[in-house]
């Protein structure tokens, strides 16, 4: 295989759940795998990549550690920047971008001025375009005078799988969602059901995850622009992937937004889980427990910040946990929201309330029962 080695591989969480993808990471075959500020770090080399991008569902974005100097000038970034190796990772014939992040405590404080001597670099020694809208990101990050370089092998963010063309009003991402879902404990072996499921992303990830779908099936990335892609390896890593598998679970979403509903629909659909994902048109006042055995309720509701005045919504909260108190005993339940007396008026029981989680701005936290009496 093209330029075989074993370099440092960053997987980026969204802050807060970063444990919580170290637990996927190693679940998913990643021994090395260790959890750390913004993520997980582990070690392997171009076939680890590939699959980390493919079957990583928490991950944001995968990142590459393709080299590090120091500098202590901008004169000297450009002459180190010029003697580095970057036909080893790039090819002269896709355009590249640079994005650049310094702090006080570098000599080299005017992140601007450093992706401009890291861009004429790669422009005059490789003969590359630079553009902002190219496909693959050199990242470099500034640190007490020490320059990091990574690579963004993704390329968009992996929470795009491929096949969710329909989204609503604040969606949460499918990342988030399979964090949050990880978090509760669900291992795909339980049916989820979204009373307020919007597009439907709480649904499908449960689906996925139960059926043993790769989340990275219906999409490229960023890799397969990069000199170091050998085709056939990737093809052969592909291969290797466990095949989906028939599941007897139902997932079910419903919400009051009948476009939610037709969104939801038509998501379940391209993503082939028409058969095992159900949605309905219905209120939370008019929310039915599914029949078979109890499993998990995951709920984005809206929270004021988000969506709407935060003083309308306490009677909303306090009829969902009337409806799941009344109707759901041995289910669990997941509550996102930023507001934890928002959480505590549906009277529900909660477990120790989750760090603060970034989502879309904001600060959330995973509200969680044991199974309902």
């Amino acid at each position: 295989m093209k330029h075989a080695q074993t370099f440092e591989i960053f997987l980026i969480a969204p802050p807060g759940l970063e444990q919580s993808l170290w637990k996927e990471a190693r679940a998913k075959g990643f021994p090395s795998a260790r959890y750390t500020t913004g993520g997980v770090t582990l070690k392997g080399g171009w076939e680890d990549v590939w699959r980390a991008n493919l079957v990583m569902r928490g991950a944001t974005r995968v990142l590459v550690r393709i080299g590090e100097f120091r500098a202590f000038h901008l004169a000297q970034l450009d002459k180190r920047c010029r003697k580095f190796d970057w036909a080893k990772y790039l090819r002269p014939d896709v355009p590249v971008r640079v994005e650049a992040v310094t702090n006080k405590k570098s000599k080299i404080y005017h992140a601007g001025a450093a992706k401009e001597r890291v861009e004429r670099a790669i422009a005059e020694t490789l003969s590359a375009e630079i553009s902002d809208e190219a496909p693959v990101t050199v990242k470099l990050r500034i640190d007490d005078n020490l320059c990091v370089f990574s690579l963004d092998t993704s390329g968009e963010a992996l929470h795009k799988r491929g096949h969710k063309a329909a989204v609503g009003k604040a969606p949460m991402r499918e990342t988030l969602a399979a964090l949050f879902l990880g978090a509760c404990g669900y291992d795909g072996q339980e049916p989820v059901l979204d009373p307020m499921c919007g597009s439907g992303t709480f649904v499908l990830e449960a689906a996925e995850i139960a059926a043993g779908m790769t989340p990275g099936r219906a999409r490229s990335f960023a890799f397969e622009q990069l000199a170091t892609f050998d085709g056939d390896a990737y093809a052969m890593v592909r291969a290797t992937l466990p095949a989906p598998q028939r599941t007897s679970l139902s997932f079910h979403g419903s919400d009051r937004n009948a476009g939610a509903i037709e969104n939801a629909t038509a998501n379940a659909e391209r993503a082939g889980l028409s058969d095992n994902c159900h949605f309905r048109h219905a209120s939370i006042s008019d929310l039915q427990r599914p029949e078979g055995d109890p499993g998990l309720v995951i709920i984005n509701p809206p929270y004021g910040a988000r969506i709407g005045n935060k003083k309308q919504l306490f009677a909303l909260y306090a009829t969902l946990g009337t409806v799941l108190s009344e109707r759901f005993s041995g289910w669990r339940v997941g509550i996102v929201t930023t507001d934890g007396q928002l959480a505590r008026s549906t009277k529900l029981s909660f477990l120790p309330e989750s760090a603060p989680i970034d989502h879309g701005g904001l600060r959330v936290k995973l509200f969680q029962t044991d199974p309902l009496p």
